[in-house]
């Protein structure tokens, strides 16, 4: 308890140091989304700054959250010169506004190379840190990330922007049930992360590890995950002691991390903290990456984040549990005992389904990315089609409303194990799926598509954008009424008709889930570029103008940055397997096949007589694997060559995915061919045994 928070401004912190009519003030824009008062400034930043320098601070940042994914921070010193000698200062000006360069991040034709400007702004809900690396310590103040013309330029503006938009709907639609005390909706995550651990000293050995993330060469090694033995399996003592730090760093940030296990695959693990506040739960998620990171450095371990940085193992995804909570104390998707008694938890779940079917193709378009085609429908991962699991006992509610109105709840009741000392347990109404998408689990939902190295604010400015707009269709059609207690059963029963289509409480994984799917007329988007394209109809363009969150000019930058962000990660990973395709395995291949061509010449010279029928075989099979891969080199280079010539980004992004994708899974499989057939100790690259298994 000591440890937990002890490197955070948090509201406890500012109620102790802040004068009380500041901290009151402070507290008011906090909990109820008000305007900042700038005249209070001066003063938290001199109370902030005497806080982090007490503990070891001598500069600040402000953190934000450009459109690279991570986080950015430009350090300056507190100190100021004073008559030949210095003060350590911070102003309200310096805690309110920064001034990094906006031309060197991605902005998507918002910012010229000559327009230099842009502007970080305090965001004062998600509470300033002390960030520790070895001996140094640096405040580190959240801020919003615009552009010079007030354009946003990062991640947590929109979704800020998004959770406002969510909040002002919910509220209309909690009036309408008689709620006059809660004046704010807030909606909450918590989301799960999982990683990968390798020795650093095989990282340090593999180009592809080091450049793309992931290996790009590699064939699997004679055991994998079919044993299921790694997952929940006892943690080894290196990665348990890994996990201790890492803990340690995550709760003196005051970050809940709650829960950690070995995952499926070998080498594969998660860590899982509490849910809260969406924009503090991102700012954590962000630490957390950055933290996994940089602990397991100390430990001579590297962490990948990358979604799949195995091929034949399971890849790492990020389950985002969102929730929406008022400021009353409700949970809004807490069914209770009787569901189907509970309207406003049937609203609020339908709101839910409208917006899930409406916008299946945002909500796909917000887990797009190189990285994450390699696990989306890939049986390990959620498929490509969006859908909606409830459950037995929602779904049967959903059954009832469709036909005329709910009049029953299934209940869980006990489960008998069969052992008589073993209690008998609570049996839940319903069991959960893993393969679902987007699946209710008892309060809140799991959107399970999200790629390990996301940052979760883009799925979150979808999902609350959505949801708020369904929100808004049936507060405007409710307010109307004459007569709520009959018309709310009849709207319910319109959107349980117009949506049943996107729930599914069976196999995602099955093909007869395709088939089914398709059958109901939903969206399968197999890869990213056709998934961005969703970004920038007509209806996505409207659903964010109407509520605020993106401007057009904001959301078609987007679209740019992400297709060009997803051609560079290609060309980066195309690019890196010819070099080690040329320098590396090409060559071990000619040194063995030299060695192997000895042996046959040292045998034969011998006596003729002996049979060397093994060697030339071997021989034979290594030359036919080396000239198909000599020929896939240059074929590879042609087809990149040919895709950087395309000035169209959405054609360039196609032709990276169909050509240069596709020669690069020709060149991998001659690579893993030779990697097979080249004896271990001309092998010049660490194997998937050893990177998987020794830790």
């Amino acid at each position: 308890m000591e440890m937990f928070g002890q490197n955070v401004f948090n509201q406890a912190v500012m109620k102790e140091r802040l004068p009380k009519a500041v901290f009151k003030t402070l507290k008011k824009t906090i909990d109820e989304g008000l305007p900042l008062d700038p005249s209070i400034a001066d003063v938290v930043a001199t109370v902030m700054k005497d806080w982090a320098v007490e503990r070891g601070a001598t500069h600040f940042t402000h953190w934000f959250q450009p459109m690279t994914g991570i986080t950015a921070e430009k350090h300056d010193s507190f100190l100021s010169p004073s008559d030949g000698g210095a003060l350590m200062e911070f102003s309200g000006k310096e805690l309110i506004k920064g001034e990094p360069d906006a031309s060197s991040f991605p902005s998507g034709g918002l910012r010229a190379t000559f327009e230099a400007r842009g502007y970080t702004a305090w965001d004062c809900t998600s509470p300033a840190f002390l960030k520790e690396d070895g001996d140094v310590v640096t405040l580190c103040i959240p801020t919003a990330f615009c552009s010079y013309t007030g354009e946003a330029l990062d991640k947590k503006t929109p979704l800020l922007r998004s959770m406002e938009a969510l909040s002002t709907q919910a509220v209309r639609v909690l009036r309408l049930f008689g709620n006059t005390t809660a004046t704010r909706v807030t909606s909450t995550v918590g989301a799960e992360q999982e990683y990968f651990l390798v020795d650093k000293e095989y990282y340090l050995q593999r180009p592809d590890l080091i450049m793309a993330g992931r290996t790009l060469f590699g064939t699997m090694s004679t055991k994998g995950q079919e044993l299921e033995d790694h997952y929940f399996g006892t943690i080894k003592d290196r990665v348990l002691n890994y996990m201790k730090e890492v803990n340690e760093e995550l709760w003196k940030l005051g970050v809940t991390a709650k829960t950690q296990h070995n995952e499926v695959a070998p080498g594969q693990f998660e860590l899982a903290p509490i849910f809260e506040n969406t924009n503090i739960a991102t700012d954590h998620n962000q630490m957390i990456m950055d933290i996994l990171k940089r602990v397991a450095i100390r430990h001579d371990l590297v962490c990948l984040l990358h979604e799949k940085p195995f091929a034949g193992v399971n890849g790492s995804g990020k389950h985002n549990n969102w929730s929406m909570s008022s400021n009353d104390g409700q949970n809004l998707l807490d069914p209770g005992h009787t569901p189907h008694e509970n309207a406003q938890f049937l609203t609020f779940l339908m709101a839910v389904i409208k917006a899930v079917d409406t916008y299946a193709g945002l909500l796909r378009s917000s887990c797009a990315n190189a990285g994450n085609d390699h696990r989306l429908g890939a049986n390990e991962a959620p498929p490509a089609i969006i859908s909606v699991f409830l459950g037995e006992q929602l779904a049967d509610i959903l059954d009832q409303i469709v036909k005329g109105g709910a009049k029953t709840s299934t209940t869980g009741g006990e489960m008998k194990i069969g052992v008589s000392t073993l209690p008998a347990l609570p049996k839940d109404t319903t069991d959960r799926n893993r393969t679902s998408p987007f699946a209710f689990t008892g309060n809140k939902f799991e959107f399970r598509m999200l790629g390990s190295s996301f940052s979760i604010s883009g799925p979150n400015i979808v999902i609350n954008t959505i949801i708020a707009d369904a929100l808004k269709e049936i507060a405007d059609k409710l307010e109307k009424s004459k007569n709520l207690n009959a018309d709310l059963p009849k709207l319910l029963q319109e959107i349980a008709k117009k949506h049943q289509r996107v729930v599914f409480n069976g196999n995602n994984y099955s093909d007869e889930w395709v088939k089914e799917a398709k059958k109901r007329g939903l969206l399968n988007i197999p890869n990213t570029p056709e998934a961005l394209k969703q970004l920038v109809t007509k209806e996505a363009v409207k659903l964010f103008k109407d509520h605020g969150v993106f401007n057009e000019k904001e959301l078609h930058s987007r679209y740019e940055i992400m297709v060009e962000q997803y051609v560079k990660v290609i060309n980066i990973e195309a690019l890196t397997m010819i070099d080690m395709a040329k320098k590396s395995i090409i060559p071990a291949a000619l040194e063995y096949a030299t060695t192997l061509a000895t042996s046959i010449n040292a045998v034969t010279a011998v006596s003729a007589k002996l049979n060397v029928s093994a060697q030339t075989e071997l021989l034979e099979e290594l030359s036919t694997a080396l000239a198909s891969a000599n020929k896939n080199v240059k074929a590879l280079e042609k087809a990149l060559d040919a895709a950087l010539k395309i000035d169209d980004a959405e054609k360039q992004a196609v032709a990276f995915r169909e050509k240069v994708f596709a020669k690069m899974l020709e060149l991998r499989a001659d690579g893993d061919a030779l990697e097979r057939i080249i004896a271990a100790d001309h092998w010049p690259l660490p194997t998937y045994g050893e990177m998987l298994f020794i830790l």
